[in-house]
């Protein structure tokens, strides 16, 4: 695939398979109608041969090239997987896009400090687990280094103490870039407000900019209300002291905050899971 698409990449090469595409016709007839020299049309018609996208058969004192369909056919239905890959519905680029559309609404809208004071988000999630493995994953460190990302993201550092007045401190990274050599996405800092365990946790987080200045000031409330299998969940967040440098980081709230979300409660489902199948295993012994 590569050969072949090395070929095509060339415009006299490209223009020589378009003429192809009709009829198979000679070396002289070809560099005629591409305007080109005969040995230079030559070197490109050897080129795509090896590449596998033409062959050639001499009659008389004539070589004769024609196309070959098959590896066009091939790299075609490559493109088309790679097009339907990208554009999977609640995909990636889905987000992308999404993330883009709220993006330049908020750039318009952040036009003095203040602009998105007051503006805040929802989330509810259903929770499964037990009480004590759910306040878990909202308080402790390694459990909440798991989902405390936005999708393709990671948490490179993370401190989060939880107790009133507890440091929070957040960097994220690229999930993919694993020795960190590229640039940090993202930092975030904060400080815990209120813990009553098993009901209750509130926090002000603030997203770094590259200054180091604070974006704005995130308010969130952790509820939850336990049930049978778990818990649900209902987290309230609330924007203070915007910045008009913060509609980057404000355009992606109910996205990547949405995420995580996602993240806790499939975390939380796996650890369930595991529990179980531990008890079971010991069970059987």
């Amino acid at each position: 695939m590569d050969a072949l698409l090395t070929a095509l990449a060339d415009p006299a090469r490209w223009r020589l398979v378009t003429l192809l595409a009709e009829r198979p016709r000679s070396v002289g007839v070809l560099a005629q109608l591409a305007g080109a020299r005969q040995p230079q049309t030559t070197k490109h018609l050897q080129t795509l041969e090896r590449a596998g996208v033409v062959v050639s058969q001499r009659t008389g004192q004539r070589r004769v090239y024609a196309l070959q369909p098959g590896p066009l056919r091939d790299l075609a239905a490559a493109l088309d997987r790679l097009a339907d890959t990208a554009d999977r519905g609640g995909g990636p680029r889905e987000t992308h896009d999404r993330y883009g559309a709220s993006l330049h609404a908020e750039r318009r809208a952040a036009q003095e400090p203040g602009w998105a004071d007051g503006r805040s988000f929802c989330f509810r999630r259903s929770l499964t687990g037990r009480p004590e493995l759910v306040w878990r994953h909202l308080t402790e460190a390694s459990p909440l280094a798991r989902w405390w990302a936005p999708d393709g993201l990671r948490v490179s550092e993370f401190v989060f103490e939880a107790r009133p007045g507890g440091r929070i401190i957040l960097e994220y990274r690229d999930a993919e870039d694993v020795d960190g050599s590229d640039v940090v996405v993202g930092r975030a800092q904060g400080v815990v407000d209120d813990v009553r365990p098993g009901e209750h946790l509130a926090y002000r987080l603030s997203p770094l900019l590259p200054d180091g200045g604070l974006a704005f000031t995130g308010h969130l409330d952790f509820d939850l209300r336990h049930t049978d299998t778990g818990a649900d969940l209902e987290v309230h967040y609330r924007i203070t002291d915007s910045t008009t440098d913060s509609a980057d980081f404000i355009a992606g709230i109910e996205i990547g905050f949405g995420q995580s979300l996602d993240r806790l409660a499939a975390a939380l489902a796996a650890d369930t899971h595991d529990t179980e199948h531990d008890t079971d295993t010991r069970s059987t012994k």
